[in-house]
Parts: structure tokens; sequence; C-alpha cells
């Protein structure tokens, strides 16, 4: 069920919104007064010092200065002390979050300190928890702590009974502007989102079930979706993509999202966003072993975090023209699986030679970045969980950076500095691509041997994009926590999404933006199958029109449909189950595309 961007107006309550907590903002108000379950304040290292820190020292009678003085509190950074029932205060507890030395605190230390005394505290269910923001913060510094809190409270026991983190009933900022933490809570629930989806176990999500999040998503934030079933995959000559589905007995899928955002001009996008989306990797007829193939429904984290990101930019209302494209597929062992020494022509024409199945991802990513190099973008990201050999290179916690353009580049390892997530840059020298050389087609899947894996997977991506300014993130290392940090439960990490928000989002503080209206127009669906309530009205031989979409007021609109002699247009629109449309029909070409 999805749960993000479903947002109350802002300070008011959002009742019906299934799982959600009020993240609001109380700038009056003073710590010493708030009630609360428990009340959060941030402590830099070298004692209590001036703010917050100060007052609430003052309220106590000086009882954050003796221990501080004892050692009992330090303000390291992710330390995390809870305090029960302080005197001079009306929160049954208060923790003091450290957020290290007071000269290097930064956005990035703002997000890990919220979340991880949220962790803390989100241990069992709080109706109310308040959080105190230092005077001097920025409002960026306020967004990222406030994203913080919101995704240390959520946990990846998705399935568990028995939840290990509770949300909290509320979550109160004092000292903090409303709308900087308004648009705080929206970078929460792009984070959320994220994480929510390679949470997910891979029999729920596949590559339908993506594609009908994504559209669910596209309508809360008003985006336009368009979704590529199989039988359009193939009238667009997807082959490669195809290629890696057909071991699977759950067809692929594409989800174009397309945003405009106010101030934007041009009729191309400044930026495509493109993730890989393989749901599941067993790695095809070059099985992993029991081992690595375990954490593989986080193969399609890629996918997920371009998802998250323009969802999260369309609901800040940020002045960019965007388009995400995302490519999704399983990867697995059936009677069709593509086969080493295959050889796959790709939608720009490049042969390509199978060495491995299980380098999959850039085969995938090879047609998805040639659909999005025809919607000629001045830039493209890529995100993808594509190569071990970049964990072997920086680590568990690092993302590799690989470009044709530095300027490109170096605007990204920017956006992903001033949030906190690390990144590293890694050559592209020309050498490279003879390692991909393949004998008997353009290029092969694989380099020569073990070494540079990372960036001969990278040299393959570059052919696909047609010299437009490109920049591709390997996240195979920080996509995924396989144990839990202070800041983070283990699973998904949600890591990109919030340097790409900060990327695109402008200089200014964007506009916060409440729930699209019912009707939000803008969401149409190709030979989709959604499973979401909805209205359906469906005229002989003609488009299907569905009025209305779940409780958030999806609109999928009546387009064209160019005539076609060989689809005659079977459709049929079966409510029997309990009110939830599925929508089954042979795909006519153009049927929907584009609003």
């Amino acid at each position: 069920m999805v749960t993000e961007f479903s947002i109350p107006p802002l300070g008011g309550s959002s009742a019906g919104r299934p799982d959600a907590a009020d993240i609001v903002a109380e700038p009056g108000t003073a710590p010493e007064a708030v009630t609360a379950d428990a009340l959060v304040v941030f402590l830099a290292e070298g004692g209590v010092g001036s703010g917050a820190a100060a007052a609430i020292d003052a309220a106590t009678s000086g009882l954050l200065g003796r221990l501080a003085a004892a050692g009992e509190i330090t303000g390291k950074r992710c330390e995390c002390v809870p305090i029960l029932a302080p005197g001079g205060l009306r929160a049954g507890q208060l923790v003091v979050a450290g957020i290290g030395k007071r000269e290097e605190f930064d956005a990035g230390t703002a997000y890990k300190a919220a979340a991880t005394a949220a962790r803390h505290l989100a241990g069992r269910p709080r109706s109310r928890v308040a959080f105190v923001a230092e005077p001097g913060w920025t409002p960026r510094q306020i967004e990222q702590a406030v994203a913080g809190a919101a995704t240390g409270m959520v946990g990846q026991d998705l399935y568990r009974a028995e939840k290990k983190r509770s949300r909290f009933g509320s979550t109160v900022w004092l000292g903090a502007a409303p709308d900087a933490v308004a648009r705080g809570r929206l970078l929460g629930d792009g984070v959320n989102l994220a994480r929510r989806l390679v949470n997910m176990a891979p029999d729920d999500l596949y590559p339908q079930s993506f594609a009908d999040e994504a559209a669910v998503v596209a309508g809360r934030t008003g985006m336009q979706i368009e979704i590529w079933d199989e039988d359009h995959l193939a009238r667009e000559r997807c082959r490669a993509l195809l290629a890696v589905a057909r071991g699977s007995s759950r067809p692929p899928r594409l989800v174009l999202l397309r945003y405009r955002g106010p101030g934007a001009s041009g009729d191309r996008p400044d930026v495509a966003l493109v993730g890989k989306g393989v749901t599941f990797d067993s790695g095809g007829l070059s099985l992993k072993p029991s081992e690595s193939m375990l954490t593989m429904k986080c193969d399609m984290a890629g996918a997920a975090a371009m998802l998250a990101a323009a969802a999260t930019l369309a609901a800040l209302a940020a002045p960019v023209h965007l388009v995400a494209a995302v490519g999704l597929v399983e990867n697995m062992t059936g009677p069709a699986a593509y086969k080493l020494g295959d050889v796959i022509t790709a939608r720009s024409g490049t042969t390509i030679e199978i060495h491995n199945t299980d380098a999959e991802g850039r085969v995938v990513l090879a047609d998805v970045l040639d659909v999005v190099r025809g919607l000629a973008p001045r830039r493209i990201v890529d995100a993808a969980t594509l190569t071990g050999a970049c964990m072997v290179a920086l680590g568990h916690d690092v993302a590799g950076l690989f470009t044709n353009d530095q300027g490109w580049c170096d605007a990204i390892a920017a956006a992903a500095r001033t949030v906190g997530e690390p990144v590293w840059q890694l050559p592209m020298y020309p050498d490279y691509d003879d390692q991909i050389k393949s004998e008997v087609a353009d290029i092969k899947n694989v380099g020569d041997g073990r070494w540079g894996g990372a960036i001969t997977a990278a040299k393959f991506l570059e052919r696909f994009v047609g010299g437009i300014p490109w920049t591709h993130v390997d996240i195979a290392g920080p996509a995924f926590a396989e144990k839990p940090r202070p800041w983070t439960d283990g699973g998904g990490t949600g890591f990109l999404v919030r340097s790409l928000v900060e990327l695109l989002r402008g200089q200014q503080g964007s506009r916060q933006r409440s729930a699209p209206p019912n009707g939000a127009p803008g969401v149409t669906v190709m030979a989709s199958q959604l499973a979401r309530p909805a209205a359906v009205n469906q005229r002989r031989g003609g488009p299907a029109k569905v009025s209305s979409f779940g409780r958030g007021g999806l609109h999928l609109g009546i387009v064209r449909r160019p005539p076609s002699p060989r689809h005659p247009g079977d459709s049929r629109w079966d409510l029997s189950r309990g009110g939830r449309v599925r929508a089954f029909f042979n795909p006519v070409e153009g049927l929907p595309v584009a609003p």
C-alpha cells in the first residue's frame, strides 16, 4: 500500500492516511513548555554552549552541564542519550542527540542525528515527540533533520506482526519555520518511498506491481506517467530489455514519468533520471549462489530512487522540467532465458554479445537510455546497483560516479556532499572501451577479466547516451544496508534521493504543495493491470477512461487512438474483485499515450 505523498494541509491532520504521522512546526513553543512523550535536543562536542541545549540546561537546573562534566554526554556524532523524567520539563523524557564538532556540522549531520534519535524512540509506540531545532540552523539543515526524523522512525519490518519500529503519532519541530518543516516532511516521504519499495518481498514487487506503485505516486504528485507493456516494448524495439525478461513468467515494464515545474521553459527536459529496476536478480543462467541471491530484491534500488526523487521534486513544485525512466524486469532461469553467447540487437541498433547473464542491468539500461536519448534531455543521470566491483573499490557506504561531462558530475557530487551522501568519481579512460569490444558483435556485456569491472560497465552504458552530458551512479554498496546503523535499520536506505532533490530543486526553497485535488490530471497507462479502486468507462472500440482512482483521486484521461487494423482493440474491464479494477486488453498502438 502506498502511504507516501498523501499530504495533509500544512498543520492539519493526517486522519485517513494509513500508517501516517503528522509532522508539524511549532516555532513559538518553548522546549520546557511542550507536552510530549519525549523531547529531543541536539548537542555539539565541547559542552552545553548556547542555543537550545543551554535553554534546556537552564530549565533543568544545570542537568546537562553536570552530565557533560561527568562525561555521560559528549555530543559525539550519533550519540543518543535518554534522560527519563527530567525535572523542569513537561516531556516524559529528554533525548540528547550528538552532532559532533560544531564547526563541522552540516545538513548531512543534521539528517543522521535526527534519524538516530527517532530510531531510538521508535522502538516503542509514542503519541507525540518534539524535536528542538537550533536557532542558527539554515533552512536546508532543518529540512534534512526533519527528513531524518521521518525516516528514522520507519523500519524494514514490513511483514512483521510485531513491529520493531513504530511511527510517532505526531512529530513537533520547535524553533523551525513551517515551510522548512513541510519541505522536510516531503523529502522524508521520498526517502521512505524508495526504502519501502526496496524492502518489499520480490513476490510482491515485480515489474507490473512496481508500475502500479508508480501510477499511484504519479497521481498524488501530479506527474504524467506512461507504462509500456511487453507488446509495446516489442514495437519500440526494446530487444535488450526483453531479452533479460525472457526467463521470467512475469512480463517486463518500462515506466516513463514527466514533470514540468513552475517556470520551467522549453520543450527539452532539463534532466532525465534513469533507473535500473531488476525487481529480482537470480543471475539468470549465470546463477548466483544463495548467499549472494538473498538480497537481490534490492536490485531495483536505482529505479526506486529515481521514482522517489521525481515524486519529491513534483511534490515540492520544483522549477525543473524532467523525465524519469525505469526499466523493470526479473532476471530468472525459465526455459526461454537468454543465454551466454546470444547476440542481442538493442533499440539503438548496437549489437551486444552476452558473456554473462548476471551482467543484466547494463543490458536493460541500454534500451532505457536509448528511449531517453530520443527525448533529447539536456543532461542524464542514471542510478543502478550495477556492479560488485564498485563495492570492491569503494566499500558499502560510497557510490561510484562515472561521467562523460565533468561539470555535470561535479554538480552531482556537490549536491551529494551537501546532504551527506558519500560519492567518489572513478576514471573513464578511453582505453577501457577496448575491454568491451566483441569479436562477433559491436560490444560484449562484460569486460576482460575481473579488473575494473565498475568502469567497463559504465563504458558499456556510455555507448547508449548519444553524447548527451551524462553521469552514472553505481549505488551497489550504499543502496542496501545488510546491518543496521545508528540512524537506520538494515535494508533499503533510499540512497541518492536526497542528493537528486538537492541537485534539481533550484537555489531557492521550492513552495510546498498540498495533495492534488480529486481528478488530478496527467496520468495515463498503457496496457496496465491496475489494482486500485476505480470507476471505469469503456466505449466500444475506443480508449478507456478511468474517472477516479483510489482515495487520492488519480485521473486517467481519454486520449486519441490512431487507427490500427492489426490490433482490433479487444478490451474488457473486470470489476468483479471487490471493486478493484484490473485491465485486460490487447495493447493498441497509442492506447493510451501521453495525455
